[in-house]
């Protein structure tokens, strides 16, 4: 070959990796604009939770029958019912029930944490995907026992003795909701509404919650107590990605 031919040849390599290198620029940033436009134009769902009726006085747990509970949690009052200022409602799950079609949504990777601290399970009320790992944690000196009692998923019930240990967990269906209580101190309990995307809430100490990311459409939205029972409202998502929610439970 001449060394022009080879001079050619390094030109038209030259022209395809240039060329190549631009396709791959072209390409990431359609990419990225796609995913930008994408989070424009996902709307959320936002709201407050509150009571109606008068909220009992918050019921102090009863830790004596272990020293070391009682230690860390002195005058730990009840989860059941965590009533805030004008009647805001906390623990409330809040979840897109339906209208998200045929959608799919990948499991993140990421634990959600579900610690044993001052002789409760915290938090109380959590949400996960399915397929999303649940790392369920003890960080009392004291032995606990976790016990999930789902109806579909698979039931699970193992101990805990020392502070520091971590197991890891997943549910392969929705559910909601599964509770977790510890067969060694009859207080302790949870709940985790297992969901099929990542469109859930748990409503904060004022009675908020925000659900982020819905496209633009109309779903129903539900709203479960493990006292006050459940709620349900039909939510649009507007043009501009903006939809509320407001859900008012009666005392029983």
């Amino acid at each position: 070959m001449s060394r022009y031919s080879s001079f050619g040849v390094a030109v038209g390599a030259l022209a395809l990796a240039f060329a190549a290198h631009a396709a791959f620029r072209t390409s990431s940033v359609l990419q990225a604009s796609a995913a930008a436009g994408a989070q424009a134009t996902a709307g959320a769902v936002t709201g407050r939770i509150k009571l109606e009726g008068t909220a009992p006085p918050a019921r102090v747990i009863r830790m004596g029958a272990d020293p070391i509970c009682q230690r860390e949690s002195k005058g730990a009052t009840s989860d059941v019912l965590v009533v805030g200022q004008g009647n805001s409602l906390q623990n409330v799950f809040v979840y897109v029930k339906d209208g998200l079609g045929n959608r799919t949504f990948p499991a993140p990777k990421t634990p959600i944490v579900l610690d044993q601290k001052g002789c409760r399970y915290q938090p109380h009320v959590f949400g996960v995907q399915v397929g999303q790992p649940v790392q369920i944690l003890n960080s009392d000196p004291t032995l606990h026992n976790v016990h999930a009692v789902p109806k579909i998923n698979a039931e699970f019930n193992f101990g805990q003795p020392t502070a520091g240990m971590k197991s890891m967990k997943t549910f392969d269906k929705p559910e909601v909701m599964i509770p977790f209580r510890c067969d060694v101190h009859g207080w302790m309990n949870a709940y985790a509404g297992v969901v099929a995307h990542p469109f859930f809430a748990v409503s904060k100490a004022d009675g908020s919650f925000e659900i982020k990311g819905l496209p633009a459409g109309t779903y129903t939205i539900e709203a479960w107590h493990e006292r006050l029972g459940v709620q349900t409202a039909k939510v649009t998502v507007d043009a501009k990605g903006t939809g509320a929610a407001n859900f008012a439970f009666t005392m029983k």
